[in-house]
């Protein structure tokens, strides 16, 4: 299985580095914080590009169009799920006042026979490359590696 996504950046004014995460959406991910952020992807649609995919999904999930951007490919991560991620990059500095999700179907409370909607991603924000160590799944903490050393002067 493949996903596609955005992993947004930028750099503070003390030469710090931001991601632009957002927050799984859900009960399941209602109280917890650590390891229950992402950025945003979803699967390709058809013979949909790998790119084309990943912009389509992160307006999917964000409410809003990716930002005009020099999108270039930081790598292909498998996850611990086997499901491989392929991650696109960009500096930018997109702002959005509220985030706006599509959403999914789910069974809630488990086994109740009650179908509910959620969004995929309930909130989503600017952090640290240090606080989104804390906040992504642990799959992706490699996505945050590969773009710090592809950042750094020695990349």
């Amino acid at each position: 299985m493949r996903s596609c996504g955005l992993l947004l950046y930028r750099l503070e004014a003390d030469d710090s580095l931001s991601v632009w995460i957002g927050h799984m959406g859900g009960p399941f991910w209602r109280t917890k914080d650590a390891a229950a952020w992402s950025i945003p992807k979803g699967e390709p649609v058809g013979a949909e590009t790998d790119l084309d995919a990943a912009l389509r999904e992160f307006a999917e999930e964000i409410g809003h169009p990716a930002p005009p951007a020099e999108w270039t490919l930081l790598g292909e991560f498998e996850q611990p799920s086997r499901k491989v991620v392929v991650v696109f990059t960009a500096q930018t500095d997109f702002a959005a006042e509220t985030v706006s999700s599509n959403l999914f179907e789910a069974e809630w409370p488990p086994r109740s026979g009650r179908r509910q909607w959620f969004p995929e991603i309930d909130d989503a924000r600017w952090v640290s490359l240090a606080e989104a160590r804390v906040k992504v799944v642990r799959g992706q903490v490699a996505v945050l590696d590969a773009l710090e050393a592809r950042l750094s002067p020695r990349g």
